[in-house]
């Protein structure tokens, strides 16, 4: 169905009285090439006052820095019209040439911009809106408060050639093949949680959060329980559920609690319980990828820890002789209006020191 009204129809067809050609002056087929051969003198006698560039012997002419510009913006030098001496090109020329041809340039069609971008490259951009999914509101809201603390950064590396021998002999030993009755193999992760509690007990400040509710005299608040954060990958997005009072677990039971949230993350049936109370968060970002990392704090903790990718490398022992050996790399981040430096520098060292010297961390164990 023609989408051009009867009226429109006929105005489009209807020529205008005395043209050539029209119904209104019937002209015969000679006469009618006789005129046009008349209309074709006429316009070779009339001056060309159109913006066809010249054809001057010197129009190709032009500085290196106008043949630059000529490149930037894939404009053909024969189609500017130079306005320079003997009518060469300038900068100016060719930037109104572009901006004419930019006018003249028809609206591209949307859905033919979607379809063309797919085939072949086009200079033309899509963009559409879609609104935040739930847990990407959240982070967005948290992570605004969060980035107005001032981060202190600490990085570290971490020699856990022993960690990784003891960790492989308890995984091969029948008796503890078992975590809690689950067949879920030890990680390092549970060995890490456990060392950072240990120095919490003699950093408690690293346990604490700050409290605001005066501005003009802000206060900490000391915690007892260590409930640490554990940051996850899920496919709804990053949430930090926690393990509550590590310091009353042993490492088995960290691994336990970490395999049971993980799985409650994966199916989505993470509780507030699980989600709310943290004291201070770890983030293995390393069993993803990536060496360093630059973690940002819970704005109701005062620090946080993220682990590297463990790696092999090559060093010097105490004989000079090179071995091999497996490191990881610690950054830590801290609340710097309360956190020094010296503190973070300590703590780290503390837990640096459980996880080197493994059979130490055990000896602590509860």
């Amino acid at each position: 169905m023609s989408e051009i009204s009867p009226e429109d129809e006929a105005a489009v067809f209807e020529s205008t009285p005395g043209q050539a050609g029209s119904p209104s002056t019937p002209m015969q087929p000679q006469k009618a090439v006789e005129g046009l051969n008349q209309k074709q003198g006429a316009d070779e006698k009339t001056p060309n006052t159109s913006l066809t560039p010249s054809k001057d012997k010197h129009s190709s002419l032009a500085t290196p820095a106008v043949r630059a510009l000529l490149k930037e913006l894939n404009v053909n030098i024969e189609d500017v019209r130079g306005t320079g001496k003997d009518g060469r090109v300038l900068k100016e020329d060719v930037h109104r040439f572009a901006a004419a041809r930019s006018e003249t340039v028809p609206p591209y069609p949307t859905h033919e911009i979607a379809a063309n971008s797919k085939t072949k490259g086009t200079s033309f951009q899509t963009e559409h809106t879609i609104p935040l999914t739930t847990i990407q509101s959240q982070m967005f809201k948290t992570m605004t408060r969060s980035l107005q603390i001032p981060h202190f950064v600490y990085a570290d590396e971490i020699d856990i050639t022993a960690l990784s021998s003891l960790r492989r002999r308890l995984n091969n030993a029948s008796p503890h093949s078992q975590l809690q009755g689950q067949s879920q193999k030890l990680t390092y992760l549970p060995f890490i949680l456990k060392a950072v509690s240990l120095a919490l007990y003699d950093f408690p400040l690293l346990n604490a959060r700050v409290d605001t509710a005066s501005p003009d005299k802000p206060q900490l608040i000391m915690r007892a329980s260590h409930n640490i954060g554990i940051a996850m990958d899920t496919p709804q997005g990053l949430l930090v559920p926690n393990i509550k009072s590590v310091n009353n677990l042993s490492i088995a039971e960290i691994a336990a609690e970490i395999s049971r949230l993980q799985s409650l993350a994966l199916s989505a049936k993470l509780t507030a319980q699980d989600l709310t109370g943290g004291t201070i968060t770890v983030s293995n970002i390393g069993s993803i990828g990536g060496t360093y990392v630059s973690p940002v704090i819970v704005s109701n903790e005062v620090a946080i820890l993220g682990i590297g990718k463990a790696r092999a490398v090559p060093r010097f022992d105490d004989k000079g002789e090179v071995v091999r050996k497996e490191i990881v790399n610690f950054s830590w981040s801290a609340d710097h209006r309360v956190v020094d430096g010296a503190t973070m520098a300590r703590c780290a060292e503390r837990v640096r020191g459980w996880l080197e010297g493994v059979e130490g961390l055990l000896v602590q164990l509860r």
